[in-house]
Parts: C-alpha cells; structure tokens; sequence
C-alpha cells in the first residue's frame, strides 16, 4: 500500500533506547503540542493536562519516582530528549465543561446566545460520573485519543517515542502534585532519537493481527 500514512504507522516503534546527544528541536515540540492540543475528545471535553519534562531539573524529578518501580524505562527520562506526562481530571464537572463552552464563544463556533443550549452535551459526561463523582473510567479514555494522536505525530516528524505505563503511578502523581492540580497521570510518553546502535526495536519487522483476524466489513 502506497501512502505516507502508512509509512508513518510502518516506521514507527516503540523505542528502548535513545541518543542522548540528539535533541528535539523547538519547531518541532510546538508542531506536537499544537497536535495534542487539537486531539479529539468525547463533546469536545478535552479533560487532559499535558505536563512537560524537559529541564534538568524536572528530570531529576521524574527519575526519582522510578525509586521502587519500573527502572527498566528509568533511562528513558534523561536520553530522550523530552517526557510528557498525560494526565486526566478524575472529577470533570459542569465548571469544567463551562470553559469548553466558554472557549466556543470566543472561537465562534457557538452564538453568546447559545450558551446555555450548548450544555446539552455535558449529559455523557454525567452519564459517565458515578455516585461519588468520580468520572476517571471516561476522562482517562479521552487521554489515550490524544495519546495515539501524538504518536502519529511524532512518527509523522521523523522522531521516536515511547508509551509508558510503565511508570510509579502514586510516585509520579505525588511529585508532581502542584503542577497536576487535581488531574492524575496513568502514561507517560518519552520522545526523542533512537540510538543508532542501540535500539534493538527498531530493526525488528513490525508485526500485527492480519487484517481479516481484526475486520469485519458489512
């Protein structure tokens, strides 16, 4: 199949190892957030925070929650070039659904006289909020639709990425509390150039379920 999409989606791999010497460019990271900014959500909810780790400092923190757990991807956080920490709000609410609206407003895509009609779609968030309040099963969802889309992206720029689960969830949430504000973070996502030697993953042929194993066309 000819078609740059699918190149994109054949090169990319997760990568294990990095070039420390090689990092994103500026250009670039802007073209990625602008991305994730526009990633698509359930009624335009977008209940994420993007937290971005890129100094030295903030590497130091991040390194020190792979204390207990999952040192395996502890190299990642100081020889890819930048971390992102995806995070979901466990308790999306009216107010949170009022800045979409707000926003939609000042876009022009909803009429000042249209605000309080455009609440209608908050009824799939309160569908999706159990007696406590807590709505993490539907807003963590929304952050993996950004999540895929930035890998696409990434793969798009001719750059490596790396999803992880594979992080101290308690670890990562409590250190970076303050810039968290409330949301939590289930995934991270390291990026960056893979080592030129040392990423064993990235000459392995790619792999998946063939396409009748996964399709049924109607």
């Amino acid at each position: 199949m000819n078609s740059p999409i699918i190149d994109d989606l054949v090169s990319r791999h997760t990568c294990k190892k990095y070039d420390p010497t090689r990092k994103v460019s500026k250009a670039n990271m802007e073209i990625i957030y602008e991305a994730m900014r526009l990633s698509a959500s359930s009624i335009n909810s977008q209940p994420w925070k993007f937290i971005v780790i890129e100094s030295d400092a903030a590497k130091e923190r991040m390194s020190s929650t792979f204390e207990h757990n999952f040192q395996f991807n502890q190299p990642h956080v100081f020889d890819s070039s930048h971390m992102i920490l995806f995070a979901h709000n466990p308790r999306y609410t009216r107010d949170h659904y009022a800045e979409v609206v707000d926003n939609g407003i000042e876009d022009k895509r909803t009429k000042p006289e249209d605000r309080e009609s455009a609440f209608g779609g908050f009824f799939f968030a309160e569908m999706n909020t159990d007696e406590s309040g807590d709505t993490t099963t539907w807003t963590k969802a929304q952050t993996y639709i950004a999540l895929g889309n930035t890998l696409h992206t990434v793969a798009r720029l001719g750059l490596d990425s790396t999803p992880m689960e594979g992080i101290d969830i308690e670890m990562v949430n409590k250190e970076f509390s303050k810039e968290l504000d409330g949301y939590e973070c289930h995934v991270a996502l390291a990026i960056g150039y893979r080592h030129p030697e040392d990423d064993y993953n990235a000459a392995i042929p790619k792999s998946r379920r063939r396409f009748d194993s996964v399709f049924t066309i109607l």
